[in-house]
């Protein structure tokens, strides 16, 4: 169950339906006028946000993951296209209570969280009754009346568009956080292949010649020279050498191969869109007429400025 307390935590979170799928993020709350209590919830859906649908916030459990509604999101896609302009008229709202097939909750108007109803002192209705008139209460203003203001000035205000609270209201605004996370953006491998290539080596190679030598004959080889006959026939034969280059391949290995990282810091600019309500003043003190609005003096008030 959501109450008031939870309004500020429920806008900006994403909405779940029922089997726990995702149907977009919520933007608006919208009270009943009658109990004050959160009624419905504005959702922005479709591919840019751009699309918002009402979805029922009664039976609606908040979590930390977001907001669960008991409705599926189908239903939600098909909901009834109604302008979230800050306030549900009786006919609207009843149709929506058809749609989802919800018990009405009665024909009071349902308005949103940060819309304000515009009286005058003489002329003031309760929200309840012009409810039950099927009155919209956004749209009721007697500043064409001329009627005098003749309520007790210095009143504490309350807050028409749900439950009294005290005599003032909160103005929020979003702040823009900015982190870093850490993704895949590609990948990097080793790939080793053979080639062939030709290589060139000159190597230093011998061989032997034959050459004829001479020599007379002396007392040291005579012995030998006359040893076999006078005259006769003869051959002698000598075995030549010569070197021949010689190949041989092996593998060694040479060097070793890895990938490593490193990590380099540049700077990245980055834009966001944030929201932050203002708060304005209506009305003109003892006119009984709607006054311009006086956002330029709450501005100087709040910066510090004597008007």
């Amino acid at each position: 169950m959501i109450g008031t307390e939870s309004i500020s935590r429920v806008i900006g979170q994403d909405v779940y339906d029922e089997s726990g799928s995702k149907i977009g993020s919520a933007s608006e709350v919208y009270l009943d006028d009658e109990t004050g209590q959160p009624e419905w919830v504005t959702v922005r859906t479709g591919l840019f946000g751009t699309k918002e649908s009402f979805v029922p916030i009664r039976d609606a459990d908040l979590t930390n993951d977001g907001v669960r509604v008991p409705v599926s999101k189908d239903r939600v896609k098909d909901a009834p296209k109604i302008d979230t302009d800050g306030h549900l008229s009786p006919q609207e709202e009843q149709e929506l209570y058809r749609y989802y097939g919800m018990g009405a909750g009665g024909t009071t108007d349902t308005t949103r969280t940060t819309d304000t109803t515009r009286t005058t002192g003489q002329t003031t209705q309760s929200t309840a009754g012009m409810a039950a008139a099927g009155t919209d209460t956004r749209r009721t203003d007697t500043r064409d009346t001329g009627t005098r203001d003749t309520g007790t000035r210095g009143a504490v205000g309350h807050d028409t568009s749900g439950p009294t609270t005290d005599d003032a209201m909160t103005r929020s605004e979003e702040r823009l956080t900015v982190g870093t996370r850490s993704e895949e953006v590609g990948r990097a491998r080793l790939r080793k292949y053979v080639v062939s290539e030709n290589v060139t080596e000159t190597v230093p190679v011998s061989h032997e010649e034959v050459r004829v030598q001479r020599e007379p004959i002396t007392e040291g080889n005579a012995g030998r020279a006359m040893d076999g006959p006078a005259i006769s026939e003869e051959e002698h034969e000598v075995v030549l050498h010569a070197e021949r280059p010689v190949v041989a391949k092996e593998a060694v290995p040479v060097e070793r191969v890895r990938l490593d990282t490193e990590t380099v810091t540049g700077q990245e600019t980055v834009s966001e869109t944030v929201r932050k309500e203002q708060i304005e003043m209506e009305g003109a003190e003892g006119t009984g007429r709607t006054g311009r609005k006086a956002k330029d003096a709450l501005d100087r008030d709040r910066d510090g400025h004597v008007g």
